[in-house]
């Protein structure tokens, strides 16, 4: 689908010859023109590439509880994170500030594939019969596929700035894998990849744009690593989890004085970073006359449903809108819906600093559904604090449901969405057949964070009819959160 700009009158088309001056990128998937309203500020034009990112710490009513160091349980310092992350970003981690400068030079490779279109389901909207007008705004055009990028090429600029070499991480469905190889293929920067068992049998090819992109990668648990060799002792058929493999990466970096650690979720500044999408979105929604009634998003660790919805919880919390914002995760690993909101490790060894989030215990490891990027134990932190908060809701939705709703979009709107997004692409479509119940027309706005070319295996096991929901033991979940900490904050 390509997207197609418009002027602030709606009658000539803008050229879009110098990047810096990108078009709006807001399309009808029926075919037609989307036409500036009179929302569309004069001059506006075109909507271009955000210059800063947006810290929602700076304007909410209630700060978020502070990491604790994982030996002393004290309030973690700057110097206790400097082992795995560069100076700028652990700044921007505990920054209060409400923007924050996007380098230039990010900004040039944002350039590649930012900004990013806005799309009318419109073929969609008639399938499901629905007065709801849905928007969704597809990351899946970026060199990876995915929203990871946005938070991947600021990650590795700034190691570089500072003369890292060698950068480890892990990747759940290999979304993030891919993303950072591809930054560190931008600036010439080693990286290694511990990717979760389960995703790395699942999705050969995205182990192989990871390795296209320069970098090496490992299954995990792996034996080139304490941590994954221990879990291998205790079950060599482990399917691997996101917090296994953060351990190994996490071992790596604090072993390596040569190595820093990324992380593609979960932290506050990957968060932060994500925000270009939701800036973007807010003008390109202003620019046709629209404001959403309902955001929905995808959440594993949080950052693509942060990235949309902290801008406009921004504008909720001013007093603008009033939206509905519901996250939408697996039933299979449902940490906001099913979890406890406590101090626990981000990580399965125990490695990193303890943060306060929805949490199944860092020992829990989810059944290998076929999204790989939401089978993490925890939650953001900042996502879980703005639940804890009330401006937002959630809910678990099983990975059938998730396919089926993904076979209605693909066969309307074209796009093959990658899993993670399906997960949202079902709790949209449960909204706007709320909506011909109820006659509503609600604008729904959600987040497709990427494409699903490399995921096919799992459709595959859906069109064959093969299958199956995977939950959780009841008794899995207690025995993993009798592990986590017991601290009084």
């Amino acid at each position: 689908m390509l997207a197609v700009p418009f002027s602030t009158s709606g009658e000539e088309l803008l050229r879009s010859s110098v990047l810096k001056t990108k078009p709006t990128h807001v399309k009808v998937s029926s075919g037609y023109r989307a036409r500036a309203g009179t929302s569309l500020s004069a001059g506006l034009g075109t909507v271009g590439i955000p210059h800063q990112w947006y810290n929602l710490i700076a304007d909410l009513p209630v700060k978020p509880p502070p990491p604790l160091h994982p030996k002393t349980f004290e309030p973690v310092k700057p110097e206790d994170l400097s082992p795995l992350f560069p100076d700028e970003l652990i700044k921007q981690e505990a920054s209060n500030d409400r923007f924050i400068d996007i380098p230039e030079e990010v900004r040039d490779i944002y350039q590649l594939w930012r900004p990013t279109p806005l799309i009318r389901a419109k073929r969609l909207e008639k399938l499901l019969d629905t007065p709801a007008r849905i928007y969704y705004k597809y990351e899946g055009v970026s060199p990876a596929g995915s929203h990871k990028p946005n938070s991947a090429v600021p990650q590795v600029w700034y190691n570089a700035q500072e003369g890292v070499k060698n950068i480890v991480t892990e990747t759940g469905a290999g979304q993030w894998g891919s993303a950072l190889a591809f930054a560190c293929s931008l600036f010439g920067v080693n990286c290694e990849v511990w990717q979760v068992r389960a995703s790395f049998d699942q999705k050969p090819y995205r182990k192989l744009m990871m390795q296209t992109w320069g970098a090496k990668v490992h299954p995990s648990p792996s034996n080139a690593t304490d941590s994954g060799r221990r879990i291998l002792q205790m079950d060599p058929q482990s399917p691997g989890s996101l917090g296994i493999a953060i351990s190994e990466a996490v071992e790596v970096a604090a072993k390596n004085a040569d190595t820093k650690y990324c992380l593609g979720s979960v932290l506050n500044h990957v968060l932060l970073h994500q925000t270009v999408i939701g800036e973007e979105c807010i003008k390109q929604m202003e620019a046709i006359g629209e404001s959403p009634d309902v955001i929905i998003g995808c959440t594993g660790g949080g950052s693509n449903f942060a990235g949309l919805s902290f801008p406009f919880i921004r504008e909720k919390l001013k007093g603008k809108i009033n939206p509905l914002i519901r996250a939408v995760e697996p039933a299979a690993c449902p940490s906001l819906t099913r979890g406890v909101y406590a101090y626990d490790y981000g990580d399965t060894a125990g490695f990193t600093p303890l943060m306060k989030m929805h949490t199944l215990g860092h020992n829990f490891v989810p059944d290998p559904i076929h999204a790989g990027g939401l089978r993490y134990h925890g939650m953001a932190p900042l996502i879980s604090h703005v639940y804890e908060l009330g401006f937002m809701e959630a809910l678990a939705i099983p990975q059938t449901e998730c396919f089926e709703g993904a076979i209605k979009f693909a066969r309307s709107e074209g796009l093959i969405p990658a899993p993670e997004p399906t997960h949202a692409i079902a709790a949209t479509i449960r909204e706007a057949l709320h909506c011909r119940e109820t006659g509503e027309p609600k604008v729904i706005l959600t987040a497709m964070c990427g494409h699903g070319h490399f995921d096919l295996p799992a459709y595959e096991k859906f069109l064959e009819g093969s299958m199956v929901d995977l939950s959780f033991s009841e008794e899995k979940i207690h025995a993993s959160l009798a592990n986590i900490p017991q601290l009084v904050h």
